[in-house]
Formats: structure tokens, C-alpha cells, sequence
């Protein structure tokens, strides 16, 4: 007989409890010491009764602890807990955000098959398709990534996967979810959607039709910018091939970083709602300043995908970005004068943040690639943290006036 104390949320239960419920409880069982707090299990390997248990559980006839590479416990509560907040059967903890793309293409591709990706993506992964997946021979093709006719005519027989961000980053564009994994399954294709900007709070883009659920755990999931991992979320059949990636390849999370986002899943619904309302008053004072060309940020009406995000989303997140005047100067300036706000490529932080894209999270790409997804030279791109709004509004203020 279980006992309360042992009780395992699993996949069966999920359907009875709520997200916040799901966010604190899921995935940890008991273990005979009685501990509240789920236990970091810092070992390398596990130990066997006798050599029959050891060669039952390598060959998979038995499930069980094996090698932190690929089972770990505290690993595998973090795997429960976000699938279970996603509505999915299945996720594969990644070293990395990138480390969770790589297991992806890796996963699917083979050469001579074709990827079709939005240019609006973060630079890194750009350069994961171009330069090196293109290397075995998968051919890339970089589409507009709220033109259906475009990503429709790139299709090709070979055409294997569909890779978008949404919210873009650093634009916040906003895809149609549906309609990609409508046209996406029509040619037998996957639609793999980062949701590192939402997170499951915000969206579940399973429920739009999304095959892959992809995340930078560095992000929101900890939201306290201490520690890097990744995620893959979808069907237990899809992240199977994912899990032999990570089995083989190595891009493992390390168990203590696990229980970092272990501990950032419990408080995410709370510090998601309070980066939306900050953001959202950010947004809105950047929109009347007149130093400000343009604002980036779909909970504002006039922003195009405004009515998409309203409907895809339960809230527009804690990321805006902004034209200033003056280019490259207008927009050092105002980074360079604020005063408590972090200059990082960072974001999904309780700390705010501030960066240039151009010169850094996109600087690595060519001229043409930057104008072609809109990365100005006047672009700032700011995470709303959970400091008091009043004081961030001031803190970028203050080099808006000197422009």
C-alpha cells in the first residue's frame, strides 16, 4: 500500500489536479528516509543486487537506474513535473536550450533531408542549421515566420521538420501554430516549437498541434539565471529517438540543475504573471516616449500579432523590445546609462535585463541576415524583471532623455 507520504503524481493523476498543484507535486516519490524536499541524487552511477538485476536493467528488460548520462532520479522528477505542466506524455532533460535543438536535428535528420525554420530565431541556432546540421548533408531553408504561403511553397518531399520560435526573439512575432502543424503533417513533417518565452504557463503549443515542445530550461523555467539545461516535450514514441540522443550523445543536465528548475517550476505560474503586468506597462510607456520608433510587444493592440497571441497565449510575456533614435549611439546610450539593469544576453531573470541584439545575441549574423529579420542597429531588446516597474522605467529613462 502506498502511503501519502510515497504518493507519486503520474500520468493518470494529472488529469485530476491543476497547473499550480501540478507545479510543486509532480514527480517526486518518497524515498524510505521520508525527506520533504526532493533529494539531489549527485552520483555518476547505480549499484545492482547481482549481475542478473545489472544485465536486465542495461538491456531495458528491467526499468531502472543505469548511469546519470541518462537516468538519474532528480533528473527524471524534473522530466515528470514539466511534461506534466505541458499536458505531454514524455520530456528529455538537455545540457542546454542549444543542446536540446542539437538532440532534435539529430533525432530526425539524416542526410538529404530538409529543414524549413523561421528567420526569426535566435542567432545560435542559425548557425546550429547552417554551419554544422548542413554538414551531413540536410539542407536549410530560412522562411518569413508569419507567411503561410512562404513556409507552404518551401516545402519539399524531403522536407522532415519546422522549426519555429513564438514569441520570436527578439521581435516578438507571433506564429499560427495550428496552421503550421496543419501544413507541416500534410507533408509528413514535424513542427518542433521553442517556448522558452511562454513557457507552459503561457502556452502549450501541443494543444495547437505542435509535435516538439522545446525549451531553454536557463530561461524561466529557473528564472533566477543560476544554472543551464534544456528540454524536449512531446509524445512518448517522438522523445524516445530524443532520449537515444541524449543516451549516446551526452548532452545530459547535470542532477544538480535539475533540482534548480525543480525548485523554479514550483514558483513559475506567480513570477510569469508578474513579468507579464510589468511588461506590459513597460510597453506601454515606450509606445508614448518620443524618443521611441517602434515597441515590439504583442500585448499591445496595435502590435501585429496581437489577436493571435491573445488567443494562442494566456498572457504576453516578460520580454520587450524598442527602436530608439540615433541607431547604434541612441541605443548604446540608453543601455550604457542605466544603472541597475544587467547588460547581458540573458533573459527569463527576477533581475532585469538589457542587450543590444545586433552586436550580441544576433551579431553573428551577416548584414543581409539581419535586415532580412529585422535586427536594427536602434534595437533594444529588454527582459522585464521583478523589481518594482516604477524604478525600470526610470533606470532606461534616464539614457532615453540624452538621445
Amino acid at each position: 500500500m502506498t502511503s501519502k507520504g510515497e504518493h507519486l503524481m503520474n500520468q493518470s493523476d494529472d488529469l485530476e489536479y491543476q497547473l499550480d498543484t501540478l507545479a510543486i507535486r509532480t514527480g517526486h516519490t518518497r524515498s524510505f528516509e521520508g525527506e520533504h524536499g526532493e533529494p539531489i541524487f549527485l552520483t555518476s552511477s547505480f549499484v545492482y543486487e547481482n549481475a542478473a538485476e545489472a544485465a536486465a536493467k542495461f538491456s531495458g528488460q528491467v526499468q531502472g537506474n543505469i548511469y546519470s548520462r541518462f537516468t538519474n532520479p532528480t533528473v527524471s522528477m524534473f522530466e515528470k513535473r514539466l511534461a506534466a505542466l505541458d499536458g505531454a506524455e514524455r520530456a528529455v532533460a538537455t545540457s542546454s536550450g542549444m543542446g536540446a535543438i542539437l538532440s532534435v536535428a539529430m533525432a530526425y535528420l539524416k542526410a538529404g533531408d530538409h529543414v524549413i525554420c523561421s528567420r526569426a530565431v535566435f542567432g545560435s541556432v542559425v548557425a546550429l542549421f547552417e554551419k554544422y546540421i548542413a554538414k551531413f548533408g540536410v539542407d536549410i531553408t530560412f522562411v518569413d515566420l508569419c507567411d503561410l504561403d512562404e513556409w507552404k511553397n518551401a516545402v519539399r518531399p524531403e522536407t522532415k521538420l519546422f522549426f519555429v520560435e513564438s514569441p520570436s526573439n527578439p521581435l516578438a512575432e507571433i506564429a499560427d501554430i495550428q496552421a503550421l502543424a496543419d501544413i507541416a503533417h500534410a507533408n509528413g513533417a514535424l513542427l518542433a516549437v521553442d517556448n522558452s518565452f511562454c513557457t507552459p504557463v503561457l502556452q502549450q503549443p501541443l494543444k495547437f498541434g505542435a509535435d516538439l515542445v522545446i525549451y531553454s530550461a536557463t530561461k524561466y523555467l529557473d528564472g533566477q539565471g543560476r544554472a543551464l539545461g534544456g528540454a524536449v516535450v512531446g509524445n512518448h514514441q517522438l522523445l524516445e529517438e530524443v532520449f537515444g540522443v541524449v543516451r549516446t550523445l551526452g548532452p545530459s543536465m547535470s542532477p544538480f540543475n535539475a533540482w534548480v528548475f525543480l525548485k523554479g517550476l514550483e514558483t513559475l505560474r506567480l513570477r510569469m504573471k508578474a513579468h507579464c503586468e510589468s511588461a506590459q506597462i513597460l510597453a506601454e510607456w515606450l509606445s508614448t516616449h518620443e524618443k521611441v520608433e517602434k515597441v515590439y510587444y504583442a500585448g499591445l493592440p496595435a502590435h501585429e500579432g496581437h489577436e493571435l497571441a491573445a488567443k494562442q497565449q494566456n498572457g504576453f510575456g516578460g520580454i520587450v523590445s524598442f527602436v530608439v533614435k540615433g541607431e547604434r549611439e541612441g541605443a548604446w546610450k540608453v543601455i550604457d546609462n542605466t544603472k541597475f539593469i544587467s547588460i547581458t544576453g540573458n533573459l527569463g531573470d527576477v533581475k532585469s535585463t538589457i542587450t543590444h541584439p545586433a552586436t550580441t545575441t544576433h551579431g553573428k549574423l551577416s548584414v543581409e541576415a539581419k535586415e532580412a529579420a529585422g535586427i536594427q542597429e536602434g534595437l533594444i531588446r529588454v527582459s522585464v524583471g521583478l523589481e518594482d516597474i516604477n524604478d525600470i522605467i526610470g533606470d532606461i529613462s534616464r539614457g532615453l532623455d540624452l538621445i
